[in-house]
């Protein structure tokens, strides 16, 4: 084909590009003059595909270009070859998934992924037996529900394992042949995990898991035979609560593989324990373990990190428990040290505690967690049954921060993992953003007293505005019963009987209440850009807004955020949903200050999950700030933060949230239309209105 020259193939359509073509797009694509490389043998490969398909490799070509060049080079060489495995819709998915290889693993991942084109073509196929973990996960949730034990979460993961108090399960289940026992997978893996946490894998009071591995050299295959065993263990022990689940647990399984043969009468029973499973653990783990399709892998690191930090969170709650009973009269005056006698209650449940020969009911948090103490250790242990004293440790003080420098202190062990939007790619970036949540340490006491002191008059007109929101009684009429009666049913009534109609008996008058359901969540903007009189302004806003919602008694929390890259993202809690509006809140109000940058989408994404477990009937998001989505570096700058933020709000709205910006930027009608919608935000072109506007737009909202 001479060069230059476009050619209809199957003589019609539209016209393919010919190899010079595609050259020159290949070069402006691929920058290729200021990599000294050549795009002549890429422009050959393609040019003998339809046009659509040249087309469809260019575009992708772009994308690719975009994150990672290497992978963009690749793309057109190994094109003609993907074309013929996948369709368009596949091809797509099939680059997105080696960008995000790169994104999680890196370079090399990423062109492994590309180069495996056939394995990924292969996968397609059993797409049509696999099930999604979304589909599955309210009734799996409701199977949690019914077990028992301590609550527990489910969330999607790469693999089956738990960390004592959440169960992660695959994102997609394909291992069986059809649909419906990928289904029956899921639910064998859910019990499973389940009685992993329940029923003592990781450890008990008198056997410390981290110290029987640590005799085996192999401690990965130890793991994994471990996690076999147990699995030979907790079938018995469901077969024993639950046998229709053990049923299906053992159809799906078949057989035992021969390996573990041997082993399942020693297993096999319901009072085998975990040191059983450790002492044949002893005898096999120099071989290969066998697979068993439900039962994923163990922790044990992350399990008992987050046992143990429970562990003593549930002392602390139960010595608190013992105090309040103490203080209300149900214990004698004594020492803090004054024991109580033993623990009662129905099975692994006590609900109550003997003092002084008498039984006392326990208050609902501290026989939750007694429960769960008994479930990690087996007993409650002696020191939790003596009432908390004064200057005890406060399981919610964090450690104050360090002092402000020119570089990002370093976080703490990472809390959360969010997704972010890729606009350039039309796809999320997977757990891509690092999330830490702190509590702002309290700053000056004096503060909140005399914002008061200084808007008194401001405050009390809102609080008055506010007031007028309260639920309402009214009068409904027609109603069977009631304490007043309805004139004009009893008016109509007598007509009809006169009219030969037989009357309606719904002639009485009823009061109900209207009762507000709604929770509001407060993200306040905390980035370096508002420091001097715009965090002035919110915090005299925040103080006015509380003073006034007090009256309301709406629920209501206040979570300020910021943070340095993807890798820092912090939210700092201001006030929550459960705390009061006390000294210590006021205190934290006063120490609110200017931080580092603006990374919106991951803040929205978190308060939104922390706003969707109020059970209100409308649910508010209020954004206080003073910008546009930035950050450290030039990624997020731009389009790209706007685009996230914008899809982060889309998901809130999805799921019933609503939102809305009130911002100082004088450009923000610039972005804020495409963020928040026409009527989702307020621009201010003067700080000394925030406090005013931020409760007038509140009452708007909330009416």
């Amino acid at each position: 084909m001479a060069p230059g020259r476009e050619e209809r193939p199957g003589g019609g359509g539209t016209r393919r590009l010919s190899a010079a073509s595609l050259e020159e797009r290949l070069d402006e694509v691929l920058f290729a003059a200021q990599s000294r490389r050549t795009t002549t043998d890429l422009a050959r490969n393609l040019a003998d595909l339809p046009r659509v398909q040249q087309d469809m490799v260019l575009h992708w070509t772009e994308v690719a270009t975009q994150t990672y060049a290497e992978v963009a080079w690749l793309l057109p060489k190994l094109a003609p070859r993907a074309v013929g495995l996948l369709d368009a819709e596949h091809f797509g998915t099939w680059v997105l998934s080696a960008l995000d290889a790169y994104d999680r693993v890196g370079a090399r991942e990423a062109m492994q992924t590309l180069r495996a084109v056939e394995a990924y073509a292969a996968s397609l196929e059993r797409v049509a037996v696999a099930v999604d973990f979304g589909q599955e996960e309210m009734r799996l949730s409701r199977l949690l529900q019914g077990l028992s034990g301590r609550p527990l979460g489910l969330r999607a993961g790469v693999s089956a394992w738990t960390d004592t108090e959440t169960l992660y399960l695959p994102a997609r289940m394909d291992l069986l042949p059809t649909a419906d026992e990928n289904r029956r997978l899921y639910k064998a893996t859910t019990a499973l995990l389940w009685a992993q946490t329940r029923h003592g894998t990781f450890g008990s009071a008198d056997l410390d898991l981290e110290s029987a591995l640590s005799r085996f050299p192999d401690r990965e295959r130890a793991l994994e035979w471990l996690a076999v065993l147990e699995a030979v263990r907790l079938e018995a022990v469901i077969a024993d609560e639950l046998p229709g689940l053990a049923a299906e647990i053992q159809a799906l399984r078949g057989p035992w593989p021969d390996a573990l043969m041997p082993l399942v009468p020693r297993l096999h029973r319901p009072d085998a324990t975990l040191a059983d499973s450790l002492a044949l653990l002893e005898h096999c783990a120099d071989t290969e373990a066998p697979a068993l399709p439900h039962c994923g892998r163990l922790d044990p690191a992350a399990a008992l990190a987050v046992r143990s930090e429970r562990i003593a969170r549930d002392i602390q709650v139960l010595r608190k428990a013992l105090a309040v009973m103490k203080a209300a009269g149900c214990m004698k005056p004594g020492g803090d040290e004054e024991p109580l006698v033993t623990a009662q209650g129905a099975g692994d449940a006590p609900a109550q505690v003997k003092i002084e020969g008498d039984l006392q009911a326990l208050p609902p948090e501290g026989r939750a967690a007694a429960r769960s103490l008994v479930q990690d250790l087996g007993e409650i242990p002696p020191e939790c049954l003596v009432p908390a004293g004064p200057g005890l440790y406060d399981p919610e003080a964090r450690p104050r921060q360090a002092e402000e420098k020119d570089e990002p202190v370093p976080p703490p062990a990472c809390d959360y993992r969010y997704d972010e939007w890729d606009y350039h790619r039309h796809a999320y970036r997977k757990l891509w953003c690092h999330l830490y949540e702190h509590e702002v340490r309290e700053g000056d006491s004096n503060y909140v007293p005399e914002v008061k002191q200084r808007y008194a008059g401001l405050i009390a007109q809102i609080r008055r505005r506010f007031e007028a929101l309260r639920g309402e009684t009214r009068m409904l009429g027609r109603q069977p019963d009631g304490e007043e009666i309805d004139v004009d049913a009893q008016v109509e009534a007598r007509s009809d009987r006169k009219s030969g109609v037989e009357p309606s008996s719904r002639l009485f008058c009823r009061r109900v209440r209207h009762d507000r359901s709604l929770a509001a969540m407060f993200m306040v903007d905390m980035s370096g850009s508002t420091r001097g009189w715009i965090n002035d302004a919110e915090r005299e806003a925040l103080v006015m807004l509380c003073e006034a919602l007090e009256s309301l008694g709406d629920a209501y929390a206040i979570y300020g955020f910021s943070g340095w890259t993807r890798t820092r993202c912090d939210i700092y809690r201001i006030k929550d949903f459960g705390q009061a509006y006390d000294e210590r809140v006021k205190q934290r109000i006063a120490a609110i200050e200017a931080k580092d940058y603006t990374r919106m989408g991951v803040a929205v994404r978190h308060l939104t999950a922390i706003l969707l477990q109020q059970p209100a009937r409308h649910r508010l998001l209020i954004t206080l700030s003073d910008g546009r989505p930035d950050d450290f570096g030039d990624e997020y700058r731009g389009q790209y933060g706007i685009e996230d933020t914008r899809r982060a709000l889309q998901e809130a709205h999805a799921q019933g949230v609503r939102g809305y910006c009130v911002t100082l930027d004088r450009h923000g009608a610039d972005y804020l239309r495409h963020m928040y919608g026409p009527a989702g935000y307020t621009v201010l072109d003067d700080v000394k209105k925030l406090p005013l506007k931020v409760a007038d737009i509140y009452r708007r909202l909330a009416t």
